[in-house]
């Protein structure tokens, strides 16, 4: 009798598909995954639809609209274990920049018609709505890390993705630090690792796409990136980018208002 294999659903919400093509582009690893998993729901890949529950749910998107908030309560209802991917999904993604806005401000700028737009006020991260199993950050997410998700959930272990920073990273593939050479500012100190070491390997800071490390030290890098010259404002809207929504980087950049 032939094994039953996991049913894994794959779901969007407010985001730019991104996180979704960096499964796609796992390639022949994504052969792998398919062998050992039935791909049951993934718009991104296939029109096909498998009827739940599912054993495992991938979640990509913030919560953005009202209709999203009784959509993720479905998906949780029928999934055993609910994993969030990338910043949208874990933070709020870059459009959680409204959160500390007003947005029918942005409504306007935007939209010739905005009276056919209907959006909360605030951006919100999934684990905001329901309970959430697993967080894989970045923007995108890694695909070696989405792997070893995959990886340890059909193996019934623990993921093992880092919590250190990214400067760790760096120093790991001899990488030298844009802010010590060049003076250039970086939330290497502050962020997780996991992309790759993607901007400081071209020489620019790290902008803090994979969200704040386990107990970053936000007082102490906001001092030096004033003393590397920049002005309050300039500090604020570093920490408000695509993971603005993060509690860490949310709260540091207030202290800059």
């Amino acid at each position: 009798m032939a094994r039953r294999k996991p049913k894994l659903a794959v779901w969007k919400f407010s985001s730019c598909d991104g996180c979704q093509l960096s499964l796609l582009g796992c390639e022949d690893e994504l052969l792998a995954v398919v062998g050992e998993v039935e791909i049951a729901y993934f718009l991104e890949a296939t029109r096909a639809r498998v009827k739940g529950p599912y054993d495992v749910s991938l979640v990509e998107g913030s919560v953005t609209t009202p209709e999203e908030v009784e959509r993720i309560q479905q998906v949780r209802r029928q999934s055993g274990l609910l994993v969030t991917i990338g910043a949208c999904a874990t933070a709020g993604g870059i459009q959680a920049l409204k959160n500390v806005k007003d947005v029918n401000q942005f409504i306007d700028a935007v939209y010739a018609h905005p009276e056919y737009i209907e959006t909360l006020e605030t951006s919100t991260p999934i684990q905001d709505h329901v309970p959430v199993d697993f967080e894989l950050r970045g923007c995108p997410i890694s695909k070696e890390q989405l792997l070893e998700v995959l990886n340890a959930t059909l193996n019934g272990r623990a993921p093992n993705v880092p919590k250190y920073s990214q400067c760790i990273e760096c120093k790991r593939t001899g990488t030298v630090c844009v802010m010590v050479s060049q003076g250039q500012p970086c939330l290497g100190p502050v962020t997780q690792a996991g992309c790759g070491n993607v901007c400081p390997a071209c020489e620019r800071g790290c902008f803090g796409c994979f969200g704040p490390k386990e107990t970053p030290n936000m007082a102490s890098l906001s001092r030096r990136m004033a003393e590397l010259g920049m002005e309050r404002r300039e500090i604020k809207h570093f920490y408000r980018l695509f993971t603005a929504n993060a509690d860490a980087f949310r709260e540091e950049s207030k202290g800059h208002e």
